[in-house]
């Protein structure tokens, strides 16, 4: 079958490997949409700021490097191994693609595998990822979709419940007043999420032009934080008074100094991107303002559940913001998205 393999910085195969089949209790999986995630960027041109290493075997699961990349896919499942009774050929689903975490280190006992030194994720350091014609994992992993979403959502259903789990961490209620800085990906699904929740009063800070234009076109507030007064716009959303929340989506030292600004007093950031450069701020302000700072990475299987429900609901709008293209296209995909062309890239890998 064919796949994308990455080999080390900035080194992408499209090559020929054989094509898998379940063992007991996995599936198979024909897979249909790959989504490329801001952590495949960090594959792709900073590997070594990823949070585990890929020279050596993973201590679980032995996976190493040339990598099968992709964790946010759906495909229709194909063939089922031996146990398997949850799951039928033919279902279609969505993956959730944490498929391993040590169990016994203070993050797995505090239910926190993604925190787990140890996880391992399809598309990344297990073995098979969603940028290959197909794949085998454990059933468990695949939820499946109902009538009404389409396997090109269910490649977005990943990406979506890491922005769910940001507005989750939150804790903001309906009615409220929140800040998004970044209109990524993971952005966009924070603004669908807040919605869903009731919170009408987003404001969406974002310096490309093309992102603005993607969130104005979905019907966001947007300002451009430098060139325009991101204080001024906080201001004129909440009559003065500070955004409830603030989500960091952008992976820069200064969105997360300009949304603590933003913050009403009692006021709480979530950070769910990847920085690669350390940042300095004064920490003060946070006692001053009892302001709180909590990280929020990943997602509950119940939360991928709940934005598929979303989906079936029409929550989610992928107009303008999603582009497709090609398995062959992903090398010139990632370099169009670093340089901040597009919000959204689904590959067709089957």
């Amino acid at each position: 079958m064919k796949a994308a393999r990455f080999h080390g910085k900035e080194d992408l195969r499209i090559e020929e490997v054989p094509e898998p089949g379940p063992g007991p209790g996995q599936v198979k999986l024909r897979n249909a949409f790959a989504g490329i995630c801001g952590s495949d960027l960090h594959f792709f041109f900073h590997p070594e700021s990823l949070p585990f290493g890929l020279d050596e075997p993973h201590p679980l699961t032995g996976a190493t490097l040339p990598q099968i990349l992709g964790h946010e896919f759906s495909g229709t499942v194909v063939e089922v191994g031996e146990g398997v009774t949850d799951v039928r050929v033919g279902d279609r689903g969505a993956v959730y693609p944490l498929a391993v975490s040590c169990g016994e280190c203070a993050a797995c006992h505090r239910v926190l595998p993604f925190s787990c030194r140890l996880m391992g994720s399809l598309g990344s350091n297990v073995e098979g990822g969603g940028l290959a014609e197909f794949s085998t994992f454990d059933a468990s992993l695949l939820h499946v979709l109902p009538e009404g979403v389409d396997l090109r959502l269910g490649a977005l259903v990943e990406p979506m419940a890491v922005g769910w789990h940001a507005v989750a961490r939150s804790g903001v209620e309906a009615g409220g007043a929140a800040l998004v800085a970044g209109a990524g990906p993971i952005g966009i699904g924070a603004w669908f999420a807040l919605r869903a929740r009731g919170v009408e009063r987003v404001l969406v800070s974002e310096p490309s032009a093309d992102r603005r234009a993607i969130m104005a076109g979905l019907g966001a507030r947007v300002v451009d934080p430098l060139n325009e007064d991101l204080a001024g716009a906080v201001a004129a959303l909440t009559d003065g008074r500070g955004v409830d929340v603030a989500v960091d989506a952008a992976g820069a030292g200064a969105a997360v100094d300009s949304a603590l600004a933003a913050l009403v007093p009692g006021g709480r950031l979530v950070v769910t991107a990847l920085h690669e450069q350390p940042m300095r701020f004064q920490p003060t302000r946070l006692m001053m303002a009892e302001t709180e700072i909590v990280g929020a990475v990943g997602y509950r299987p119940e939360e991928f559940d709940a934005v598929i429900a979303a989906m079936a609901d029409g929550v989610y709008d992928t107009t303008g913001w999603v582009r497709e293209a090609s398995l062959d296209g992903i090398v010139d995909a990632l370099h169009s998205l670093r340089a901040g062309i597009g919000a959204k890239v689904l590959l067709r890998v089957g």
